[in-house]
């Protein structure tokens, strides 16, 4: 059904999987508006009460496609051609974060191996985190000459606390599953052959206990999320003026 996507829905539980093996699943346009529509499909489906995405392969999500600047060699033109494409991309991705954002399901980010820069934000905007032994996390995007997105920075700062924020966005390094697990921004650490048990057990244990219960209390917590966000853009509303809202 869908081109970079296999959904599987069983047991109230719908099963999102990133399909781009070959390039680590990196995230495109016709990705995005592939996983915008998925998100529509499962807003509106009342029999699927909890959400687990992984990806195929040794990777969760890549980030933004890198392909567009396959071949260019100097620096300032590759950041012109990546800031470009960014800001290009800006409403899709705000439209597709607010979305899992604003799910009433419960989802979880069950990651199998590298999350960056854009695909860490998509872990981030989940609401649980479970990743395999040696995942591999970072956000390039100071490197790559724009800065983190605002609602990534927002969910990063609330997890991790604003000196680690700074130190994972400033720097650009790469850290482990276990680092983020010791700071809170992974909620549990599992064997790769235990990855999807761990979410299932996880979303089955959640699905025993009442929805509107579990909803409310997950959307008040994003909400002071994104109060933070809000108070970001007007204390500095140039500051993020060309960056993705996701």
């Amino acid at each position: 059904m869908y081109k970079h996507f296999l959904v599987e829905k069983a047991e109230h539980i719908a099963t999102v999987t990133l399909n781009r093996p070959e390039k680590r699943n990196p995230i495109n346009e016709e990705m995005l508006g592939e996983f915008e529509e998925i998100l529509r499909d499962l807003r509106d489906d009342a029999s699927s009460r909890a959400v687990i995405l992984t990806g195929t392969g040794n990777s969760f999500c890549a980030g933004a496609d890198l392909s567009i600047v396959k071949g260019v060699t100097d620096p300032a033109e590759r950041q012109r051609i990546f800031a470009q494409a960014r800001n290009r991309r800006a409403r899709l991705i705000g439209r597709t974060f607010t979305l899992l954002d604003n799910l009433e399901q419960v989802t979880i980010a069950a990651i199998n191996g590298f999350a960056i820069g854009g695909g860490w934000g998509l872990a981030l905007a989940c609401d649980f985190r479970i990743a395999v032994p040696g995942a591999q996390f970072w956000v390039p995007e100071v490197d790559l000459g724009v800065p983190l997105s605002l609602g990534s920075t927002a969910r990063l700062f609330s997890m991790v606390g604003a000196a680690r924020a700074k130190e994972i966005i400033l720097t650009c390094d790469r850290y482990t599953a276990e680092d983020l697990l010791s700071w809170g921004a992974v909620n549990r650490v599992v064997p790769p052959d235990k990855l999807m048990e761990a979410g299932r057990e996880l979303a089955k244990r959640l699905l025993t206990k009442n929805p509107k219960a579990v909803t409310g209390s997950k959307l008040t917590v994003n909400t002071l999320a994104a109060v933070a966000a809000r108070e970001m853009s007007t204390v500095h509303p140039d500051l993020f003026l060309h960056s993705q809202q996701g």
